[in-house]
């Protein structure tokens, strides 16, 4: 029974190889191009509010806001006002990944003792060289986690993609669900969670090899 099961999966997946192919390439690109952005807006934004703080809550609230839509329908709500395509997909990807990108920006910088910010200012820093010196790599670990976090949540929201005409591995998911053929709806679903996987092993090597060593662990 299992044999046969693992073989009408890899004969499907066989068959399916170009379209998982495209969908994956798809997938990847609006995946991309969405963290890059999100990065892009949530980093200088989160070091706006760590310098006033009285803003952070507003910010970061608007965020949060964007965060608690059903995804399904703020992809439908963007198709009035833009139409369908990849720039829908990127623009509501986008939304969802700023949330944890900017809150966790902001409280590794807001959290960094402020003796070492203190110190640095005895030594005549500037505030330039006391955020690109102390703040931002003593809250790397911090802004690190949080972009993992953004982009496992966006290769996962992606697979949406599909209903805006932007494509990508939704595209299988959808045509399985739609044929109730549940080894397409795996051919998609499989490579989407690999690609989440393989994008947080990417960050977390790249986390290690940026974090200031008196903050690695033992």
């Amino acid at each position: 029974m299992l044999g046969s099961v693992l073989t009408t999966f890899f004969n499907t997946m066989t068959d399916r190889s170009s379209d998982i192919i495209q969908g994956l390439w798809e997938h990847l690109f609006l995946s991309f191009v969405a963290i890059f952005i999100a990065i892009l807006i949530s980093l200088p934004l989160g070091i706006y509010i760590s310098r006033k703080q009285k803003s952070a809550e507003f910010f970061i609230g608007i965020t949060a806001v964007f965060q608690t839509i059903p995804s399904l329908a703020l992809f439908g709500f963007l198709v009035p006002l833009l139409g369908t395509g990849g720039a829908t997909a990127i623009i509501a990807l986008t939304v969802y990944a700023l949330l944890p990108i900017l809150r966790n920006t902001y409280t590794g910088i807001v959290g960094v003792d402020q003796a070492v910010i203190e110190a640095g200012k005895g030594m005549g820093m500037t505030n330039r060289q006391l955020l690109f010196k102390i703040e931002l790599p003593l809250s790397l670990p911090f802004i690190m986690a949080g972009i993992r976090t953004a982009t496992v949540l966006t290769v996962g929201v992606a697979t949406l993609a599909t209903f805006v005409g932007a494509g990508g591995l939704g595209d299988l998911i959808y045509r399985g669900l739609s044929s109730w053929n549940n080894y397409l709806v795996l051919a998609g679903a499989i490579p989407a969670a690999l690609l989440a996987l393989f994008f947080d092993f990417l960050l977390k090597i790249l986390e290690k090899i940026t974090t200031p060593k008196g903050l690695k662990a033992k």
